[in-house]
């Protein structure tokens, strides 16, 4: 195999892959292929339309399109003219027109664009956003290249990247992404997958978040294989759909959040996969959300009949401030599950309650380092709970815009310090959740995380509850907010609560369907919800409220299109927290 080493973003531009492409999923006609040349000409129309503009070095350009050959050339056409590329999501992505303007308002004052790109369906959204905070009217994409000749060749310093944090914490951060950051961390994550242009790649993953732009799309481009584009929602109508595709394409690569293992193994049945193969597919990324070890084997148990490869699940953690992936699972080692370690210095721990087992999210790829702190910034032992800090020679250049301090995730001095809490073993890293969505129970802490993980264990869907931990009135207090649940609900609630929360005051919410705020990965902003409760905008009663009697039942209807990864989006970066 042929690996594409150090490639620059716009490289390909100039001597596109012959032969192969990007084949993007129509419902109507199957697959629309696009040739790489095509797309290397219509990128750089991009770039000399932009040039045209008066753009120069280091203007913002909002793009804000679905996966589509208008996206990639906007993309990689602004990366060609030397500029700095920020994707936006579509109005799809959202339910309600003013929750998206008024979120698009937010983004894109803190990105400062010189131009945005969007396509008509988005467009009265986007220029009712852009009036609001002064931003510039959008222009379709149709319109910036008609009748324009390509760029002669890129820029010999491609442009940057402006990407948005977690806005599972609060208001999202723009963070600056510098090319060689982006170079340095799609090499490091091809050279971990041992990605070269023979294996074909699949995503369906949303281009406005990291793990489907630069984990799938920039790692597809750049390096040259086939690449078969979905859309969330096209994923959404048909798992199995894209698991045909994989087999009748022999695709290689692919990548999700834990949810989609959840989603396929939910609507895809034996019968389904007959006549199916499944041992070309070698790397299954997993990040964006913390992976579930029974997901894992029930995924395999599905899928090994039909050849598939247990080790080929990989689980990963990463993050916007270091351009995206910080660990990955190597290729044929099989992921783990393991418990942190008694922490030695807690008052009554031996009574704690025990964390469940947490997949392992792999090693440190190549360029970066990690380490487990405690309070004092003193690195930890294996075993020992901590706050992950990541040095890369992948971070983030700074934030723009107002950097805030809800996040708990701050960069300085070459140290990414991630606010999530993991720990070591043997060199693999294991992450369990945000610092701040935790309490500490008779001497361990309890994170919210894991009583969710439980939570879905013990019966409760999937993205329909949410637990908030914190103290209020001084108090230790955990709120469990649900959408819609049903009467079984109750006892599997209250037990998972009781057991590892006894010291706290147990509060529940109940809100309608889709009332959980969630960022575009779909998890839950923990933080955001712990404070619309404590100002009072969220209201909740005692747990003991929560009964069958009183709790309204679910909704007959199939829930498929209230669970996908575009749900409620609010921008969120990637890995095990990501």
């Amino acid at each position: 195999m042929t690996y594409i080493d150090d490639a620059t973003m716009v490289q390909w531009l100039a001597e596109p892959p012959v032969g192969r492409g990007l084949h993007f999923a129509d419902p109507q006609r199957g697959w629309t292929p696009w040739p790489y040349a095509d797309l290397a000409d219509l990128s750089l129309r991009a770039a000399a339309a932009l040039r045209d503009r008066g753009l120069r070095r280091p203007d913002v350009v909002a793009v804000i399109l679905r996966s589509s050959p208008a996206f990639v050339a906007s993309l990689f056409g602004t990366f060609a003219a030397g500029l700095t590329a920020c994707s936006i999501a579509p109005s799809f992505a959202f339910r309600r027109a003013d929750e998206y303007e008024r979120r698009l308002g937010e983004l894109l004052r803190a990105a400062g664009p010189a131009l945005v790109i969007c396509d008509a369906d988005s467009a009265e959204s986007v220029r009712r956003a852009a009036e609001a905070v002064g931003a510039p009217a959008p222009v379709l994409f149709e319109e910036l290249v008609a009748g324009v000749t390509p760029l002669a060749a890129p820029d010999p310093e491609p442009g940057a990247l402006l990407q948005f944090t977690s806005g599972s914490s609060g208001a999202p951060r723009g963070v600056l992404i510098p090319a060689a950051s982006l170079q340095a961390n799609v090499t490091a994550m091809r050279r971990w997958l041992e990605w070269s242009p023979e294996l074909p790649g699949i995503t369906w993953l949303p281009v406005h978040h990291d793990m489907g732009l630069i984990g799938c799309l920039a790692n597809i481009v750049v390096t040259g294989c086939d690449g078969w584009m979905m859309q969330p929602d096209d994923f959404i109508r048909s798992p199995q759909r894209y698991l045909r595709c994989i087999s009748e394409q022999r695709v290689g690569l692919a990548a999700m959040p834990n949810f989609g293992l959840a989603y396929i193994l939910r609507r895809v049945r034996p019968a389904d996969l007959e006549g199916l193969r499944f041992d070309s597919l070698r790397s299954v990324i997993l990040g964006a959300e913390r992976i579930d070890p029974q997901v894992l084997r029930s995924f395999r148990e599905l899928l090994e009949p039909y050849g598939f490869d247990h080790r080929a699940l990989l689980p990963a953690y990463g993050g916007a401030e270091a351009t995206l992936a910080v660990t990955g699972l190597p290729l044929r080692e099989g992921w783990t599950a393991a418990a942190p370690d008694p922490d030695p210095t807690g008052d009554g721990a031996a009574g704690a309650p025990e964390l469940a087992e947490i997949t392992g999210c792999g090693r440190p790829l190549e360029g970066v380092e990690v380490t487990v702190v405690d309070d004092e910034g003193a690195a930890l032992p294996d075993g020992r709970v901590g706050e992950i800090h990541v040095r890369s020679r992948a971070l983030a250049a700074g934030y723009t815009g107002d950097p805030g301090t809800a996040s708990g995730t701050a960069l300085a001095d070459g140290v990414l310090r991630t606010g999530d809490a993991g720990f070591l073993r043997k060199g693999q890293l294991f992450v369990i959740g945000r610092i701040g969505d935790g309490l500490k129970v008779r001497g361990a802490m309890v994170f919210a995380e894991s009583l969710e993980e439980e939570l879905v264990r013990r019966g409760v869907p999937e993205r329909r509850a949410a637990v908030l931990l914190g103290v209020h009135e001084g108090r230790p207090t955990a709120v469990a907010v649900l959408e819609s649940p049903s009467a079984d609900w109750a006892a599997p609630i209250a037990s998972v609560l009781r057991e590892n929360l006894d010291d706290a005051r147990l509060l529940t919410a109940v809100l309608p369907r889709g009332g959980i705020s969630v960022t575009s990965s779909g998890k839950p902003r923990r933080r955001v919800m712990w404070q619309d409760f404590a100002a009072g905008r969220l209201a909740a009663e005692p747990l003991s409220a929560l009964s069958p009697a009183r709790t309204p039942e679910e909704p007959a209807a199939d829930a498929a299109a209230d669970t996908g990864p575009d749900r409620a989006p609010e921008g969120e970066p990637v890995g095990a927290r990501a």
